[in-house]
């Protein structure tokens, strides 16, 4: 007897491929994925031939911020930089209340769209640490559902203000899962690079991972990737190293570029694009032609370096639209990329569920295979092309063994012409 059986599966497997099969569950852990599974359960679904998938990993939001669009006024600009100001004015009216309430309700959008693991950012630039302090409750009471990692994020930069610094390692005391940065956003270019060598100094020091906020900006003068490159060849820690946005890559010149490359293939750094935020934020001191804003994903992925998709902002200052969908963002990211050939589409499905567990370092538990937690979401579709290009429907999410939402697909009735 299981707990969960689910019949006709098409699962797509770890190695990418499809296999159709039926998945047998218990005591929140995969125990049998055969043709046909003799047995009975609790709970069986015919899924009927539809797309069972690993869980989609959110590799990059701002819960504290999410849902806030208008609060205290909307973005006119469209900027980064005016997003950055209304954030300023907005965070001085946080309570812990106030964020978990709005940050557990985007987690529970994102879950009924399949998503599972998350990874979000805690701004620490106040001395307060609300932000931060209310995610890590968040963490706690959604931990039975959702994965939650939280980033010490300091929006104002480490050298921004007096006592920066000295948060972000009190931050990283009270249990923060990343040590985060913005060197692009410090007050010099030496402030910068001190920021980099400090994130990497904290990450060793508490035994974190690291994912900056990197030349998140057009200007192609911009070049902190390198700095934190340096500090992973050097380090050896380049696969627990995450270089997020690194926008200014798409406008280094191609000598610049492919030299960094070289240097990169060296590092495993994991790479976080954000689609839907990058096309929207960037290029807008552009006239014409007006850049994409979104660093080299399909180079990076063509070299071999993990890239994954994050949704970055739903309904704050910085981008008023969103619903936390995994496939928009993937939609969005094959369009801006140019990756429209059939294994292109496939790599960006594959960016934001294998490449996201790859940049959270939770490979070991991801993935369905026999052994592993049962984490799976099954999709009105037939394979990845399938999913991306429909932005299908999540119809079952299955959270560490159980059912945890279930989605009635929509009926179109025809009546005549």
């Amino acid at each position: 007897m299981f707990d969960l059986l689910l019949r006709q599966c098409r699962l797509l497997q770890t190695d990418r491929t499809i296999t159709e099969t039926d998945i047998a569950i218990k005591g929140g852990v995969i125990v049998e994925i055969a043709p046909a599974i003799v047995g009975h359960a609790k709970v069986e679904l015919a899924i009927q031939g539809q797309l069972v998938s690993p869980p989609f990993v959110e590799s990059h939001i701002h819960l504290d911020s999410a849902l806030t669009a208008g609060e205290p006024r909307w973005n006119q600009s469209g900027t980064l930089f005016e997003g950055i100001e209304i954030w300023r004015e907005r965070k001085q009216n946080l309570t812990l209340e106030d964020v978990k309430t709005r940050a557990i309700a985007t987690l529970k959008h994102q879950a009924s769209q399949g998503v599972l693991f998350v990874r979000s950012h805690a701004d620490v630039s106040e001395s307060s640490l609300t932000a931060l302090q209310a995610l890590l409750e968040v963490r706690e009471a959604v931990k039975d559902w959702i994965t939650l990692q939280v980033v010490a994020f300091p929006q104002d930069g480490i050298y921004g203000a007096p006592q920066n610094n000295a948060l972000m390692e009190k931050a990283l005391e009270m249990g923060a899962d990343v040590v985060g940065g913005i060197p692009h956003y410090e007050l010099t270019r030496e402030d910068g690079v001190n920021s980099v060598h400090r994130i990497f100094e904290l990450a060793q020091k508490y035994d974190r991972l690291i994912d900056i906020h990197c030349d998140e900006i057009d200007d192609d003068q911009s070049r902190f990737l390198e700095v934190v490159t340096a500090c992973a060849i050097r380090t050896g820690m380049g696969s627990r190293v995450t270089a997020s946005h690194t926008t200014a890559f798409g406008s280094y010149n191609n000598a610049y570029a492919i030299k960094l490359l070289g240097f990169l293939r060296r590092t495993q750094i994991n790479f976080i694009a954000n689609p839907l935020i990058n096309i929207t934020l960037q290029g807008r001191a552009d006239t014409y032609p007006k850049r994409r804003g979104v660093t080299r994903v399909k180079e990076l992925w063509q070299q071999g370096m993990n890239v994954s998709f994050g949704h970055d902002c739903v309904q704050d200052p910085w981008y008023s639209l969103g619903t936390g969908n995994m496939l928009d963002v993937a939609f969005m990211g094959l369009h801006i990329c140019q990756m429209t050939g059939t294994a292109e589409i496939d790599a960006c499905y594959d960016m934001i569920t294998w490449n996201g567990a790859k940049t959270l370092n939770i490979e070991d538990r991801y993935g369905i295979e026999v052994g592993k937690p049962a984490n799976l979401i099954v999709l009105n579709a037939k394979d990845r092309y399938d999913a991306i290009r429909c932005r299908a429907i999540v119809e079952y999410v299955i959270s560490q063994g159980k059912l945890l939402v279930k989605t009635e697909i929509p009926r179109t009735i025809w009546h005549g012409y």
